[in-house]
């Protein structure tokens, strides 16, 4: 018995001793051993980028067509209209930039009377182009008229040319003075550009008496007459509108072109001016496509009676440099404050004249009571008065312009100052 259990006992240690070596079994599981590295997944593909919306484009500008006058259509016709001769006067109406808010414009402060004078109302603008068209007149472009030629001898004279018109209608020249929005003509209700609108047509920029901003058709002459030839073609059958009569000293069409000689000009000023210059070209190009022309009407606004020769050749040049060289050559002057060069351009050439007209000038435009045109007999040149429809004639000149309109039908009497009638208001 004894030996049995020696037995047992011996073969307990001999295990023992077997399992020394040996960690004690847990538990736990086997630590997570890394797998092999693998290949990237393929990327999800990038979404697609939406596509950019194009820019809005301006729509192509409807075709416009500019005809000659001085040629007659093929077979005495066009378009069913009959065609003829024409060579009587050819009126001549001027304008200044028309007043928009009549309530900046006659608040009683120190432009007020002035403007009453010199300007009319969008209103009244309206009415005359409704009277002239209804009275048979039609448009025609003051470059058209007269033309330059040689005589027998070869020396260069200005001719008058035969219009040929369709039967019954009258030629008329518009033209527009100081077409340049100065300042003053900001704070007393007019617009303060032109630009292009989203249809690629003309339309005015400005701010109305609350100081909102307002872009329009129908508050600028320049809009209206295109919208006015739009609505009524056969007022200008072969094209024309007005020609507009631009200074320079204050830049032109409402952008600020010039320089200014009273102020330190730094590069900043000349990167200002140059971007003004860049943004009226596309405005000058679309005028000239449609019908209207230009004519210097000097940089300065100066008096070309005066004799100071030196001061009419800087200007000159002024206006080629900062004018010209926008809107191209033109053989149109129009003499600020109707104001002929050396007292009388009809019975004397002087010294400014001959020197205005060897610079390209063919045609000097004044103000008269008559739409009165002579061609001089020294040099190759005419000369020629416009009428100018206002606050003066409206009140004191109503007969002379009943060929016209009847400025009893035209006048904005609730709005203007009360400074009288003349006599024939009467009849």
């Amino acid at each position: 018995m004894k030996r049995a259990i020696a037995l047992l006992l011996a073969l307990t240690l001999l295990l023992a001793s077997a399992c020394a070596g040996k960690p004690p079994q847990t538990d736990a599981p086997d630590p997570v051993q890394p797998e092999e590295p693998s290949l990237p997944a393929e990327p999800d593909p990038l979404p697609e980028e939406p596509e950019t919306p194009p820019e809005p484009e301006t729509p192509a500008p409807a075709p416009y067509e500019i005809l000659d006058p001085t040629v007659m259509p093929e077979g005495g016709e066009r378009d069913g209209v009959a065609y003829a001769a024409y060579d009587g006067v050819v009126e001549h109406l001027f304008f200044h930039p028309v007043i928009a808010y009549t309530e900046l414009a006659f608040d009683g402060d120190a432009q007020s009377d002035g403007l009453d004078d010199y300007m009319v109302t969008v209103d009244e603008f309206n009415r005359i182009l409704d009277n002239v068209y209804e009275k048979g007149y039609i448009l025609v472009d003051i470059g058209d008229v007269w033309s330059e030629s040689v005589d027998e001898a070869g020396n260069p004279v200005m001719v008058r040319n035969t219009l040929y018109l369709p039967e019954g209608k009258k030629p008329l020249i518009f033209s527009y003075d100081d077409t340049n929005y100065y300042p003053y003509m900001l704070e007393n209700g007019l617009t303060y550009k032109l630009i292009l609108g989203e249809d690629g047509k003309i339309w005015s920029w400005g701010l109305d008496p609350q100081g909102s901003e307002v872009v329009s058709r129908d508050l600028d002459a320049i809009p209206i007459l295109d919208k006015f030839v739009e609505e009524h073609p056969d007022f200008s059958p072969f094209g024309a509108k007005a020609c507009l009569s631009l200074t320079g000293y204050e830049g032109i069409l409402g952008y600020r072109t010039q320089t200014d000689g009273t102020v330190e000009w730094t590069d900043e000023r000349e990167a200002a001016r140059q971007s003004e210059r860049e943004a009226v070209k596309p405005i000058i190009e679309e005028l000239k496509r449609t019908g209207w022309t230009f004519g210097s009407h000097t940089w300065g606004h100066i008096r070309l009676g005066s004799g100071n020769m030196a001061k009419i050749q800087a200007d000159t040049q002024k206006w080629f440099d900062e004018v010209g060289s926008l809107v191209g050559e033109t053989p149109i002057l129009f003499y600020p404050h109707g104001e002929r060069p050396d007292g009388d351009d009809w019975k004397q050439t002087g010294e400014a004249f001959r020197f205005l007209q060897s610079q390209g000038f063919r045609v000097f435009c004044s103000v008269g009571t008559e739409s009165f045109s002579y061609i001089k007999k020294d040099l190759c040149a005419v000369i020629c008065d416009r009428l100018h429809p206002d606050g003066k004639t409206f009140r004191w000149s109503r007969n002379r312009y009943l060929r016209f309109y009847d400025a009893k039908e035209i006048m904005d009497l609730d709005v203007r100052p009360d400074l009288g009638l003349g006599k024939d208001w009467e009849s």
